[in-house]
């Protein structure tokens, strides 16, 4: 009975050898996997997008970190031009151009001239400043004058630009002036300093119209009574025939009485 126990456990022990070298020969299963996420990349950009709107330019943010203009910034604001060139650069394909004048340029004006200013004149003399189309400094060169502005055109409102070499030269007829420095750029906006205001002729031109005084009804000075002597009246003419014919007739009868006497006296003496 020993002998077979042995024997039998013995062939358990090869039986479990085998099976121990059999799975260890095998493949491993390989872990079940998840299936991969496919991630969407964004497209790349083409030239044709990567050209956006730029609608969020601030003339004036651009204007007071460059400094030197607080009294044109309050034009802008005070008129309300502000929020029309904001919209300008959103809406507009054209761009724009803004001839910027320093503190300096409106301290040369007369004291107290913005001040005398309607607030329509205040607005014009901003649009003034303000071409409808954007002008880089090479293309000053080739534009067509009178430049038109946002205050209009015409012989009240010349603005004429001459290029040379070196510099950009701005007259009005009023004012002669150059860019001196470009303040700002972007291809859609370009903003110019300049070191004089441009002074339109229809607000400042000496033949402007300007209102006339209200002038109190003139009094009318009473007439003085011209003495009833020194009337002179017209003389109507007399017609003295009648006259002279009874004048003619006394002397006739005056003669033939004067006659009759005198040969009364001599009859009387013959006697």
């Amino acid at each position: 009975m020993k002998q077979q126990h042995s024997i039998f456990s013995f062939s358990m022990l090869l039986l479990s050898l085998c099976y121990i070298n059999t799975f260890s020969q095998s493949p491993t299963a390989a872990p079940a996997q998840a299936p991969a996420v496919v991630v969407a990349q964004p497209p790349v950009a083409t030239p044709t997008q990567a050209a956006a709107p730029h609608g969020i330019t601030n003339v004036t943010k651009i204007l007071e970190k460059a400094g030197h203009f607080t009294i044109f910034i309050r034009l802008l604001r005070s008129t309300q031009e502000e929020n029309h060139l904001f919209s300008a650069l959103n809406d507009s394909n054209t761009g724009l151009t803004i001839f910027a004048p320093t503190d300096s340029a409106f301290s040369e004006l007369k004291s107290g001239t913005l001040n005398t200013l309607s607030d329509g004149d205040k607005s014009e003399l901003v649009k003034f400043h303000v071409v409808p189309t954007f002008l880089s400094t090479s293309q000053f060169q080739t534009v067509s004058n009178p430049l038109g502005t946002w205050a209009g055109t015409g012989s009240r409102l010349p603005l004429n630009v001459t290029s040379y070499p070196n510099s950009v030269n701005i007259t009005t007829g009023l004012t002669n002036t150059s860019l001196s420095g470009t303040v700002y750029t972007d291809n859609q906006l370009a903003i110019y300093k300049i070191e004089k205001v441009l002074l339109p002729k229809d607000i400042f031109g000496s033949n402007a119209p300007a209102p006339a005084p209200v002038q109190a009804p003139a009094r009318e000075k009473p007439t003085k009574a011209v003495p009833a002597a020194n009337v002179e009246s017209p003389v109507a003419p007399v017609d003295i025939s009648s006259a002279v014919t009874f004048m003619h007739n006394n002397v006739v009868v005056g003669s033939l009485v004067i006659v009759a006497a005198a040969m009364f006296a001599c009859n009387v003496e013959g006697f």
